[in-house]
């Protein structure tokens, strides 16, 4: 009887043990998705975040955005 007790006993601390590692991995977030814009001379897509603007547009490089000012 006291060997099925012991056996019961070690269950129960293996179950919490890997319970609470459960509980402390961290949550995987979400990539953040940037907005995707067209450059307007080009029209390659890019994120948002790596374009620059002109004039109320978007583009690659600065010499596009130089380019379409002339």
């Amino acid at each position: 009887m006291s060997r099925l007790l012991f056996l019961i006993a070690i269950v129960i601390v293996v179950y919490l043990i890997f319970r609470s590692f459960r509980k402390n991995t961290p949550p995987q977030d979400k990539p953040v998705v940037d907005e995707m814009v067209r450059c307007a001379h080009c029209g390659v897509h890019l994120p948002k975040g790596e374009s620059i603007q002109g004039d109320g547009q978007f583009f690659c490089c600065v010499e596009h955005r130089d380019a379409q000012k002339k």
